[in-house]
C-alpha cells in the first residue's frame, strides 16, 4: 500500500497544500486541486487540496458542519465543486455526473430498497450493467459469503439487524468492483459493540479487495482504528493530514490537538524553551516561539506519569501536587490533580488501575508527577 510524505512539522499546514508531496514516482489515484464550494455566501469548502493514494484507507475527520461531508459529496458528484478540479486514476471526473464516476458508496442509512430481497439488493448494480444472469448470482454469492451474509440471501432488509444491513450494503456497493469506495458515516446509526466489531469487518474486508476508500467520520476513534491516513477538517479547511500516530502525537494545530483525545489546556508564555505551569516551568521539546509569545500549553492525560518516592528526584517538568478527586472508569483512574507546584491551576490525569494499586493513590494524598519533555504541546495564541 502506498502513502504519500507527511510534513509532520508542529506548524499548522495551509489548506491548499494539506496532501503532501508524493513519496514515490507513482501518481496519486486520487488528486484534488484548490476546490471551494459555495452554498449561496456561505463557504463550505476553502481551496481545498489532498493527494490519495491507491489503496489507501483514507477518514475525513472532523466535528459538524466542517466540510468533510461536502467533500465527500463532491468526489462523488453528489454536490459539484464551485470551483477546483478532481482527478481519479488520471481521468479528470470535475465535471462528470456522478452516474459517470467510477465509485461505490454507502450512506448512514443504509439506503437498501426494503421491496428487494438482499440478493436483489447486492445485485441491483450489476443488473444495471447488464451483466450476464449466471455472473450475477455468481457474483452476488461470492459477496454474501464475503460479508457473512450467505444465510440471509432471500430475506428482506427488515428482517435483518442494523449491523447485516449495513453490510448488505457494503456488498452492494463494491458488486460492480468500483475504483473507490466512498463510506458517508457508515457506522454512526449502530450501537456501540455493533460499530466496534464492523468497524473492524470493514478495515479487513477494505484490505482484501484493496480498494481506495475514503470514509466520513466524526468519531476520533474510528478515525484512529481504522485509517492509514486521517484528513482532519474545520470551517471547510484542512487543518492537518497525517497517519494516526502522527495525528495524535504531533498535532499541527490547538483544533487538532483538542478534537482528536483530550487535553489539559493552559494559558502560558514562552520563555527560552520553556513555559509556566503554576508555580514550575516546564520544558519543551518546541523552542521556535519567540520569548514572551503568548502561548496555549495542551498536555494529554495519559502523558501525567506519576512517580513512585523513590522514582521523585529533582529533574525537569516534575511536580508536587495533591490528589483532589478520582473517577473509575473502568480501564482507568481518572484523577484531578491540584495544589502543590500547580498552584491555582487543575490538572486531569488518566492513571492505570496497576499505577493507583502499585502507587497506593487516594484522595487527598500527595504525589510527584512528571510530565515528559516531548508531550509538552505548545501553540501560538492564548487558550
Amino acid at each position: 500500500m502506498r502513502h504519500e510524505t507527511v510534513n509532520e512539522s508542529p506548524g499548522p499546514r495551509a489548506a491548499g497544500d494539506a496532501g503532501g508531496a508524493a513519496a514515490s514516482t507513482e501518481p496519486a489515484y486520487l488528486r484534488i486541486d484548490n476546490l471551494w464550494k459555495a452554498f449561496g455566501e456561505f463557504l463550505a469548502l476553502k481551496d481545498v487540496s489532498l493527494r490519495i493514494g491507491r489503496g489507501e484507507f483514507v477518514c475525513f475527520l472532523g466535528p459538524s458542519g466542517c466540510g468533510k461531508t461536502t467533500l465527500l459529496r463532491a468526489i462523488a458528484g453528489l454536490d459539484p465543486q464551485s470551483r477546483g478540479t478532481i482527478h481519479q486514476d488520471g481521468r479528470d471526473i470535475s465535471a462528470l455526473p456522478a452516474s459517470r464516476r467510477d465509485y461505490g458508496i454507502v450512506f448512514q442509512s443504509y439506503a437498501l430498497f426494503p421491496n428487494l430481497t438482499i440478493e436483489r439488493n447486492v445485485a441491483f448494480g450489476l443488473e444495471n450493467a447488464r451483466r450476464p444472469r449466471a455472473e450475477i448470482r455468481a457474483r452476488v454469492a461470492e459477496l454474501l459469503a464475503l460479508v457473512g451474509l450467505s444465510d440471509q440471501a432471500r430475506k428482506y432488509p427488515a428482517q435483518l439487524s442494523g449491523g447485516q444491513q449495513q453490510r448488505v450494503a457494503l456488498a452492494r456497493a463494491i458488486a460492480i468492483s468500483p475504483g473507490l469506495l466512498l463510506l458517508d458515516e457508515p457506522l454512526s446509526a449502530l450501537d456501540a459493540k455493533v460499530r466496534i466489531h464492523l468497524r473492524h469487518e470493514i478495515k479487513e474486508l477494505q484490505r482484501k479487495l484493496g480498494v481506495t476508500t475514503i470514509m466520513v467520520t466524526h468519531d476520533q476513534e474510528e478515525a484512529l482504528s481504522m485509517a492509514d491516513r486521517i484528513v482532519v477538517m474545520n470551517h471547510g479547511v484542512i487543518e492537518q493530514v497525517g497517519t494516526p500516530v502522527e495525528i495524535y502525537r504531533h498535532p499541527a494545530s490547538l483544533f487538532v490537538a483538542d478534537f482528536v483525545g483530550e487535553t489539559n489546556k493552559f494559558a502560558s508564555r514562552s520563555d527560552a524553551g520553556t513555559v509556566r505551569l503554576g508555580r514550575r516551568t516546564l520544558s519543551m521539546a518546541r523552542d521556535d516561539f519567540a520569548d514572551g509569545e503568548p502561548l496555549t500549553v495542551a498536555i494529554r492525560p495519559e502523558d501525567v506519569l506519576p512517580q513512585s518516592a523513590g522514582e521523585a528526584a529533582s529533574g525537569p517538568n516534575r511536580l508536587a501536587v495533591v490528589i483532589d478527586d478520582m473517577e473509575f472508569l473502568g480501564a482507568f483512574w481518572r484523577t484531578h490533580l491540584s495544589g502543590g507546584d500547580l498552584g491555582d491551576e487543575t490538572l486531569i490525569a488518566n492513571f492505570s488501575m496497576n499505577a493507583v494499586r502499585r502507587l497506593n493513590l487516594e484522595r487527598g494524598a500527595s504525589l510527584t508527577i512528571e510530565i515528559p519533555v516531548e508531550r509538552v504541546l505548545a501553540f501560538p495564541g492564548e487558550a
